[in-house]
């Protein structure tokens, strides 16, 4: 029995019985004029995060979701993209289909605006999508990649890269962690499938993305998840698990490297009304300007002492350099 088998019997449980404890339900819930989510959808919410962001899903796009749960993420993204198969929920667990199809009914007598032929369920797993090519605007996955042991998660990122159109987003929440674990942790099957002993640094999880080809990743959010302590786990310290919303663009490759947004901003205060680089970004004189790490350096590589560099705040929500 793998770990995989171990994953899918979780969340065949998780569908019969809803665990409201299993992930971190109390996130809030997007507040839409006109939506309606169900209770039982918000209590099968097992996830860590949103992935479903309003400036991602303009001009009624192909929208892919892989993992359902209860279908609350997919309602919301069907709030946005009201065409038929519009919404395309993707889960390898079958208990947990019929679950969400069913969530989509009673979501239906909520929503006047709602038809659940705005959502196409399809059995098919992370690794082997079951989508043509760039057929996809914007692909989400909540609270799952982390699940996965190294070579499979190269496996689900190439997956999702692969079917997202030119400028497509995967947009994520996954827990991350910036401690080591012991082997003991990270190989409990049980607690890799319940979010927690899969985490990785959000260094190691943005070269998995950009190895992958994305040229453009931004860290939308990082917020306290989990903890991991000696009196109720295997481990003899303490351990802190965050969550982090991401989303990595399918973007060309700049010559020079990806643009990683993680919430810096420069400011320019010298003379001038503004400072040109010759590279591209002008900086007008004390209005910050969103960065990339990468553009971050090369600035700072200048030696001036009239910009202003701030830490990273891992919270970016666009209007950057690049």
């Amino acid at each position: 029995m793998s770990y995989l088998d171990t994953t899918h019997d979780v969340y065949k449980e998780a569908a019969l019985s809803p665990d409201i404890g299993l992930c971190c339900t109390t996130n809030p819930v997007w507040e839409l004029p006109g939506l309606k989510i169900p209770k039982i959808m918000q209590e099968m919410n097992y996830g860590c995060g949103s992935t479903v962001h309003a400036r991602d899903l303009t001009n009624n796009p192909k929208i892919l979701y892989v993992g359902v749960g209860g279908g609350m993420e997919l309602l919301q993204f069907a709030y946005f993209s009201r065409q038929k198969n519009g919404v395309i929920g993707v889960d390898v667990v079958d208990e947990m289909l019929e679950a969400s199809k069913k969530n989509f009914g009673e979501a239906e007598a909520q929503n006047p605006w709602f038809n659940k032929d705005f959502v196409s369920l399809k059995k098919g797993d992370a690794l082997h999508l079951p989508l043509e090519d760039n057929s996809i605007n914007v692909a989400a996955q909540n609270c799952l990649f982390n699940i996965f042991k190294v070579e499979d998660l190269k496996k689900a990122i190439a997956e999702m890269y692969r079917v997202l159109k030119p400028h497509g987003k995967l947009v994520m929440s996954d827990p991350t962690c910036e401690q080591p674990m012991n082997e003991t942790l990270r190989e409990d099957e049980r607690l890799r499938a319940l979010c927690l002993s899969g985490s990785i640094p959000i260094a190691d999880y943005v070269k998995m993305l950009t190895d992958a080809g994305f040229g453009t990743i931004e860290i939308r959010a990082r917020k306290p998840y989990r903890i991991l302590d000696p009196l109720n786990y295997n481990t003899e310290e303490l351990i802190y698990i965050e969550s982090i919303e991401v989303a990595a663009i399918k973007d060309p490759m700049p010559a020079d490297g990806p643009c990683v947004f993680t919430g810096k901003a420069a400011i320019y205060y010298g003379i001038d009304d503004f400072f040109d680089d010759a590279a591209g970004h002008i900086l007008l004189k004390n209005q910050p300007l969103a960065i990339c790490d990468k553009t971050a350096a090369a600035l700072a590589n200048l030696n001036r002492n009239d910009i202003y560099f701030s830490d990273s705040t891992f919270h970016y929500d666009g209007g950057g350099c690049c």
